[in-house]
């Protein structure tokens, strides 16, 4: 990719997100990160050790248009451009049976995952039509693909991201903006170990493995591919 490319990353400060946000730091990318808690975005960075010029830490609200809405015209006012959109924010919660679910728990998993990716890609594709140019990668899930048993929120939530990353593609494709998704198993993050702590982790996706096939599809490299869902199973299956 190209080192001055300006990249936009939801989720950055999860189990997840810091893995992403050090892989296109090493690449020299500009990056606009977004946490719940500015001073969590603001520890990332200088981890980094990135200076002003290359990082724009930011309280978001994925799941608030208008909170959206303000992050991608700070993104625009420092840098003038968004050439890189990658959706990590999101998350799971374990559910109940449909029939014990309640609407709540519903609309916390589709707002969590769909909802934020549908709000953000929105945002920030007016900005990349002006420039003719462009790049999102959402990060789905296995279990859209098949749903389980306590699973229906989640799975149709991120089932919805995925055909949002097809009918996305199918929009802009012609304008120079490649959407895709990746679909991981289970990572091996410390969350997941603990609570799956009889399971065979070393069969899990590891993060940096995740973060890698993310850079691939946001880098000149992938500019032929559009509309894909790339899975990442690891040696899980």
């Amino acid at each position: 990719m190209n080192t001055d490319q300006v990249v936009l990353i939801t989720g950055a400060t999860g189990d997840f997100g810091p893995y992403v946000v050090r892989g296109f730091a090493a690449e020299g990318a500009r990056l606009s990160i977004t946490a719940r808690k500015l001073e969590e975005a603001q520890k990332l960075v200088r981890e980094l050790g990135l200076s002003d010029d290359r990082a724009l830490p930011y309280v978001v609200d994925v799941t608030n248009a208008d909170s959206v809405r303000r992050w991608v015209e700070a993104v625009k006012e420092k840098w003038g451009r968004a050439d890189v959109l990658v959706n990590v924010a999101g998350g799971y919660k374990p559910g109940k049976p449909v029939h014990e679910m309640e609407e709540a728990d519903w609309d916390f998993m589709l707002n969590l995952n769909a909802r934020s990716a549908f709000l953000t890609c929105r945002a920030v594709i007016p900005l990349m039509l002006a420039q003719g140019s462009g790049k999102i990668v959402n990060v789905g899930s296995k279990a859209a693909l098949a749903a389980g048993r306590k699973s229906a929120a989640y799975a149709v939530s991120k089932s919805a991201v995925l055909r949002l990353t097809e009918a996305l593609s199918a929009e802009v494709r012609d304008k120079g903006i490649n959407v895709n998704a990746v679909i991981p198993s289970t990572l091996d993050t410390p969350g997941n170990r603990a609570a799956q702590p009889d399971a065979d982790a070393s069969k899990w996706v590891k993060p940096d493995d995740l973060a890698a096939v993310i850079l691939f599809l946001a880098s000149d490299a992938a500019n032929a591919i559009h509309g894909a869902h790339v899975p990442v199973y690891g040696r899980g299956g």
